[in-house]
């Protein structure tokens, strides 16, 4: 999303300042082209020609320096620009904005753009909660200003608390989702994923292979592009994405119970997730010990509920989404669990196949409709299937609109 944009970085005079020069680093290797801007303070702590050599652009410092061109410099810049950062932002330069303070390149810069400005704070913690600079952001957001929250920790001033600023890989994102067209605000999606885990005894118990990434895919493209989501997730070793509400559970039953919760209330539904289709009839207190016996214990299973049938089959007039990852006859049973569930669409996948399956970051999809049509997909990052998943449903409810 960040290719071929104009990115606007003002850098102010405060220690975080270091992590900036791998904002920059990435932001160029997205595509970016990357104009700096940096208070005087700023040169104290990295040298200009750190960020001149990584963003391949001139460094811009001096409000009265000799001009590179006959461009007034700070409306050229404002005026070029895609989104303008500030990073690290002090309380200095959060008070100033706010205040409508321009004094310097920076500040004047600000004042003059129409691109959408994002402030990354850090401060030391009681600078953050100091009542001035919350009112100050407070204000700058009424405004249409945006700010990347800090993070909670030990500060260069040797105390903890929260201050420092955003880890440049967050900010990178933050980047990328600004980019997004918002095509799915006002709706709520519920997007499930994992496995689920179903106990035998206290150490043993029955589950699968999934790892949850497509759905926590899903999950995170629907947030950025404006959908109110929530993600029910089964045990997963993957970091939840920011800015969604996060349900973790452990069983079927669980799952089933915390997507009826939200039903009621959503616009979509999309079962990513894969849940045991049963589970044991009875669950040991106790230890399960060997007993001597060549076949061992024999375990009794029962029926887990469909989550997606269920669901699918009550639906009215959401949209409902269901996956099939199978080993044969991948067609036949995708659309025999379409039409038995009520969906509206299945993303069928053979997980035999090479970059398919569950714990790659790959997949080989087919997506299968209510009219039918079968739509086959080369392989392709759970990423950008999740962005096809979602376009999908767009067209869906413009269809119903």
């Amino acid at each position: 999303m960040l290719k071929d944009k104009n990115i606007v970085l003002g850098i102010t005079g405060g220690i975080a300042a270091y992590k900036v020069v791998d904002v920059v680093s990435r932001l160029k290797k997205q595509g970016a082209n990357v104009e700096v801007i940096m208070t005087e303070h700023a040169t104290e702590f990295v040298s200009p020609l750190t960020f001149q050599t990584l963003s391949i652009n001139s460094i811009h410092v001096n409000m009265f320096a000799e001009p590179k061109s006959y461009d007034v410099e700070h409306i050229a810049l404002a005026e070029g620009a895609d989104t303008f950062l500030i990073a690290p932002a002090t309380a200095n330069i959060i008070g100033k904005v706010a205040n409508g303070i321009a004094d310097d390149l920076l500040t004047t810069t600000i004042m003059a753009t129409k691109a959408r400005v994002i402030f990354a704070p850090a401060m030391n913690t009681n600078m953050y909660s100091n009542p001035i600079v919350q009112q100050n952001m407070a204000y700058l957001t009424d405004l249409g200003y945006e700010f990347i929250d800090p993070g909670t920790g030990i500060l260069a001033c040797q105390t903890y608390g929260t201050g420092r600023m955003a880890e440049p890989i967050d900010i990178v994102n933050y980047l990328n989702d600004s980019f997004y067209e918002r095509d799915l605000e006002g709706k709520k999606i519920v997007v499930t994923a994992g496995p689920t885990i179903e106990p035998i005894d206290p150490v043993r118990y029955i589950t699968n292979h999934s790892s949850g990434k497509m759905g926590y895919s899903i999950a995170a493209e629907a947030h950025r592009r404006g959908a109110e989501t929530i993600l029910i997730t089964g045990p997963t070793h993957l970091e939840e994405p920011k800015g969604i509400r996060v349900i973790r559970i452990n069983s079927t039953l669980d799952m089933f119970n915390a997507v009826q919760k939200e039903f009621d209330s959503c616009d979509i539904l999309i079962k990513a997730a894969a849940p045991s289709d049963y589970r044991s009839k009875t669950v040991d207190s106790q230890k399960i010990k060997k007993d001597g016996s060549p076949d061992g214990p024999t375990i009794e299973l029962i029926k887990n509920p469909d989550i997606a049938a269920h669901f699918g089959n009550i639906k009215e007039d959401r949209i409902v989404v269901g996956f099939a990852a199978e080993t044969d006859n991948l067609v036949e049973y995708a659309k025999k669990k379409l039409n038995e569930k009520n969906l509206d669409f299945i993303v069928a996948n053979d997980i035999s196949k090479d970059g398919a399956g569950f714990k790659s970051d790959t997949n080989i999809v087919a997506i299968i409709g209510q009219e039918g049509v079968i739509t086959d997909y080369p392989i392709l990052k759970k990423s950008q299937i999740a962005g096809i998943i979602l376009d999908r449903i767009r067209n869906l409810l413009d269809t119903r609109s």
